[in-house]
C-alpha cells in the first residue's frame, strides 16, 4: 500500500493551475496592503476564524478526519461547508490525505514531511504533479465514511464554488479592498498557517511524547492555528478533541468544542488521558 500512496504524489512536473492560482492569490494579498481600511480587514478576520478555526481545526481535521467528537449532521455539514472557504480542497480531500499524512508521518508515503525538505513540506507538495483536490473517487479510497455520503461528495467535487460565490458577495459589499482583503489575503495567511503544521511542527519545538515521527509542540503555530501546533500532542494522542494538554497550551479549538458542549450540541468527546508530566523536554 505504501508504494500506491506515494504514487499519488511522486510526480515532480510543475503544476501551473495550481502555481499561477496561488502565485495570484500572494499578489492579491499583496495588493490589499496598498487598500486598507479596517472595514475589510474586520471582514478578513471573521472569515479567517470561520474557514481556519471552525472550518479546518474543528470541522476537517478533529471531526471529519479524526472524529474527536460528535455533532448533530446539519452541523458537521456547516462546518464542512466552512473549511471549503479556506481553498484547502473539499472535505473528501482533505480528510484522506491527512489520514494518509498520519499513517506514514514523517516516512516514505508522507505526502509533506519535512525530512524531504522544509519547501516541499510547506508548499511544494501541492506545486507538482495531477491535482487531486477533485480526485473524489481517487481520495475516497481513504476517507471512505465520508465517501458514502451524498453531501460530501457534492461538496468536494465542487469545493471551490463557496469561495466564488463568498468572493461575489465582498465585491458587491465593499467593492475591490473587501474582495482583496477578504479573500486574497485571507486565504494566503489562512493557507500558511495550515502549511506550517506541515513543515515547521515538525522541526521546531518541544517533544513531550516520543511519537515514531518528528512531531512537535510549536506554540507560535498554534496561536495561529486555533490549538493545531501542538501537534506532538496530536500525533501521539490524535483521537483528541483536546491538542492543548497542559493549562499554558492555548487551544482555541478545544475551548470552542467545550462551547458547544455547554450548549448540548457535541457529545462524544474524546480526550487523552494524560498522565506523564506536563514539563516539554525541550527539542535538541
Amino acid at each position: 500500500m505504501t508504494s500506491d500512496i506515494a504514487s499519488i504524489y511522486s510526480n515532480k512536473k510543475i503544476n501551473w493551475p495550481i502555481t499561477i492560482v496561488l502565485v495570484g492569490l500572494h499578489l492579491g494579498a499583496l495588493a490589499a496592503l496598498f487598500m486598507f481600511n479596517w472595514r475589510a480587514l474586520a471582514a478578513a478576520v471573521l472569515l479567517y476564524w470561520i474557514g481556519v478555526g471552525l472550518g479546518i481545526s474543528m470541522g476537517y481535521h478533529r471531526l471529519h478526519t479524526h472524529r474527536s467528537y460528535k455533532l448533530p449532521r446539519y452541523f458537521e455539514y456547516f462546518l464542512a461547508v466552512c473549511g471549503t472557504l479556506t481553498l484547502e480542497g473539499g472535505p473528501i480531500f482533505w480528510v484522506a490525505t491527512h489520514r494518509i499524512h498520519h499513517q506514514y508521518s514523517d516516512r516514505p508515503g508522507d505526502p509533506h514531511s519535512p525530512r524531504d525538505g522544509a519547501w516541499w513540506s510547506h508548499i511544494g507538495w501541492l506545486l507538482v504533479g495531477e491535482s487531486k483536490h477533485s480526485n473524489t473517487q481517487l481520495m475516497a479510497k481513504y476517507a471512505p465514511d465520508l465517501a458514502k455520503d451524498p453531501f460530501y461528495v457534492w461538496l468536494n467535487n465542487y469545493h471551490w464554488v463557496m469561495i466564488f460565490i463568498l468572493g461575489a458577495i465582498l465585491y458587491a459589499i465593499g467593492g475591490l479592498p473587501m474582495f482583496l482583503w477578504g479573500t486574497c489575503a485571507r486565504i494566503v495567511f489562512g493557507l500558511h498557517a495550515t502549511w506550517l503544521v506541515n513543515s515547521a511542527t515538525h522541526m521546531w519545538g518541544g517533544r513531550r511524547f516520543e511519537t515514531r515521527d518528528d512531531s512537535r509542540n510549536n506554540w507560535f503555530v498554534a496561536l495561529l492555528s486555533f490549538g493545531e501546533g501542538w501537534h506532538n500532542n496530536h500525533h501521539a494522542h490524535p483521537t483528541s478533541a483536546r491538542h492543548g494538554l497542559a493549562w499554558y497550551e492555548l487551544d482555541l479549538s478545544w475551548i470552542q468544542i467545550c462551547i458547544l458542549k455547554y450548549l448540548g450540541i457535541a457529545k462524544a468527546i474524546r480526550v487523552a488521558k494524560v498522565t506523564t508530566p506536563h514539563a516539554e523536554r525541550e527539542a535538541a
